[in-house]
């Protein structure tokens, strides 16, 4: 189950990045829960259901032309997948940034059910209780 996990995080960074909303609403539970607490920026928060998480996409979609997301790994922890990556995204006035940060998807039925921002990969690892 680990590897199909990983596929279907794999699909939902790659809709992320085409804006491929209704790819996103099928590979996430409509109880999604979208946990950017920890974020530096002006969506920090948490995102109850699939529309509140869709909301939030739309907001970023509004602000950045484009979004890609660059995975360095994909490591499957039970019915979790925690990927370290950078992300690349393009502002509407041309201006571009990037940004680190360790993403754990957390899955049930083949659907993700929960996502967590975390600004490096030892948060991570600590919070899934794999590190001291």
């Amino acid at each position: 189950m680990s590897q199909e996990n990983v596929r279907v995080v794999r699909q939902a960074l790659d809709a992320y990045g085409r804006r491929d909303v209704d790819e996103l609403r099928r590979l996430n539970s409509p109880e999604l829960e979208l946990d950017w607490t920890a974020s530096k920026g002006w969506l920090a928060g948490l995102y109850c259901g699939i529309e509140e998480a869709l909301r939030f996409y739309y907001e970023y979609y509004e602000v950045f032309e484009s979004s890609r997301v660059e995975a360095e790994s994909y490591t499957p922890v039970g019915d979790s997948v925690v990927v370290p990556n950078v992300v690349y995204q393009r502002g509407r006035d041309g201006i571009e940034v990037t940004a680190r940060s360790t993403l754990v998807f957390s899955m049930r039925d083949g659907r993700i059910t929960h996502i967590c921002l975390y600004q490096d990969t030892s948060e991570a690892l600590k919070a899934m209780r794999l590190e001291e």
